[in-house]
């Protein structure tokens, strides 16, 4: 079954299709919240209020979109909520289980010592930016969506996506530049979303 028939089936009462719908998009949902947030435990809260969010509202599914983008949606909005409830600090510290943070943000690489530390640079320079820059590179950079599509995930227009990714890059950039010795003397104005999207991983 489709993503639609199963959200369909959940509302007409089905127990069991919702279950089959999270089992099938967890990972990717995961992986967003982990990358906004940057916390394993802010990520869990927020994926877990998501997917009840989800359970709750799913009959007001319209169907004019992918089911992923709806859920793409309601993950993003409670990252942001989570987001502004602790935006009384500047950059939060990074997770004390640094290696479980750098695990779950990305998968594993040949070279473990040098991939960990730029994941976690990644991390924490993605907590220093707007929130909205930080969703907005998340999704077109680190999730390989395309400005249409991260448009209609986050709801705005495609020409603010845009202006939101270029911002973050910008302010990602001074925040990152030391690994662009890495990159064989690449052009500044692409080492963000590169630096973001190799480091973090792109599943």
């Amino acid at each position: 079954m489709d993503d639609h028939e199963l959200l369909r089936l959940h509302v007409a009462g089905n127990p069991d299709t919702f279950g089959i719908l999270v089992k099938r998009h967890r990972d990717r949902m995961w992986a967003v919240a982990i990358r906004t947030l940057g916390e394993p435990e802010e990520a869990a809260d927020a994926l877990q209020e998501a997917f009840i969010s989800a359970f709750r509202r799913a009959d007001s599914f319209r169907g004019d979109a992918k089911v992923t983008t709806w859920l793409h949606r309601i993950v993003v909005n409670a990252c942001l909520d989570r987001i502004r409830r602790r935006q009384v600090r500047q950059a939060d510290p990074l997770p004390e289980d640094e290696d479980r943070a750098a695990e779950l943000a990305g998968p594993v690489e040949e070279d473990a010592a040098e991939v960990r530390e730029r994941r976690l640079d990644v991390l924490n320079a993605l907590k220093q930016i707007n929130s909205d820059q930080r969703s907005a590179l998340v999704l077109v950079d680190m999730e390989g969506y395309s400005i249409e599509e991260a448009a209609a995930i986050l709801g705005c227009a495609p020409g603010t996506v845009k202006s939101r990714c270029a911002r973050g890059r910008a302010r990602l950039l001074p925040l990152l530049r030391h690994w662009q010795t890495t990159r064989g003397g690449s052009d500044d104005s692409d080492l963000p979303s590169k630096t973001a999207a190799e480091s973090v991983g792109t599943e």
